[in-house]
């Protein structure tokens, strides 16, 4: 008589498999929203957490089931194998946020000049729904100070106009978007460019002002009257003679989307032009490293592009 042999199910297994798979869509879902469809920040970060918390259970659920699969030949293995397949991505994003968590430290602004900071042109504001946070302290920036030492300001040997030229370029092709301008005072014009003096009047006029009379409120149409000499564009206008400028701008993380503002600041002393950089991450009381990322990669494309007039 034969012997039939029925082996065991693994539930665990199963489950596994069907965890996995809701928390990978869960956290593709997010992540689309997040980069394409406007979904907020606060909301990426708990859909992430619950779709990583999913993951975790299908990875112990699909590890009791290898178990099985070895010590009784249960049924499961295959539904295993795909709940470990499913449970990567949310795993992998997972375990890096929670590594740079606490690896970094807990701050969420940046500045290359960490004693003078560039201040805002305009102040960025978002609703942290429940990512609350406090205001940058100087603490805060002795933590920065420990954790990116190198994070340092720029002096080029260059005149402003010309450094501002590179540090535009280099904010389009790193994905900075400027959205303000400003200058540290009013540009002055060369006294080429001041409008003529009014022209001498007739002689007629002039017995008339003699007489306390009003000369005539306009000049001869005949007499030319220089203009101003033309800006290259808005941005150059701000600065022209001017001791410095600010720009802000924003920009997004690659893969997540996530947004940060940036400030870029130069300021002209004598023939160099010093550019510090401010990063703050707009979500969230950390910005798990990023933000010190951006500001090191702008300063990098920068000296690449200046490369030859950078000075100590």
């Amino acid at each position: 008589m034969a012997i039939r042999f029925d082996r065991p199910i693994s539930s665990a297994a199963r489950f596994s498999r069907r965890f996995a798979a809701f928390a990978l869509v869960l956290c593709l879902a997010a992540l689309i929203g997040h980069r394409f469809a406007g979904l907020a920040t606060p909301y990426l970060v708990l859909i992430l957490i619950v779709a990583t918390g999913f993951s975790i259970l299908a990875a112990v659920l699909a590890a009791a089931g290898l178990r099985s699969l070895w010590l009784t030949g249960a049924e499961g293995g295959h539904d295993a194998l795909k709940a470990l397949i499913f449970a990567a991505l949310p795993l992998v994003i997972g375990g890096l946020a929670v590594e740079r968590y606490l690896s970094m430290p807990v701050i969420y602004d940046v500045s290359t000049d960490p004693v003078s900071v560039p201040d805002w042109l305009k102040t960025p504001s978002a609703d942290q729904i429940w990512l609350k946070r406090v205001p940058v302290t100087p603490e805060d920036r002795e933590k920065q100070l420990e954790a990116y030492p190198e994070l340092t300001g720029r002096r080029y040997d260059g005149a402003i106009d010309r450094v501002l030229e590179a540090v535009k370029k280099v904010a389009k092709l790193n994905g900075i978007r400027i959205t303000r301008a400003e200058g540290d005072s009013v540009p002055t014009r060369d006294p080429e460019d001041k409008p003529a003096a009014k022209p001498q009047a007739q002689p007629q006029a002039q017995n008339q002002a003699a007489d306390n009379t009003a000369v005539p409120d306009e000049a001869p149409d005949v007499v030319p009257v220089p203009t101003p000499r033309p800006y290259d564009d808005d941005v150059a206008q701000l600065i022209r003679r001017a001791n410095g400028v600010t720009l802000q701008g924003e920009t997004r993380t690659l893969v997540l989307g996530l947004r940060f503002d940036v400030i870029i600041r130069l300021r002209e002393e004598a023939e160099t032009t010093f550019v510090d950089v401010r990063v703050a991450s707009r979500y969230g009381p950390s910005d798990l490293g990023f933000s010190a990322d951006i500001a090191e990669d702008y300063l990098k494309a920068l000296d690449a592009e200046l490369l030859g007039i950078a000075g100590s």
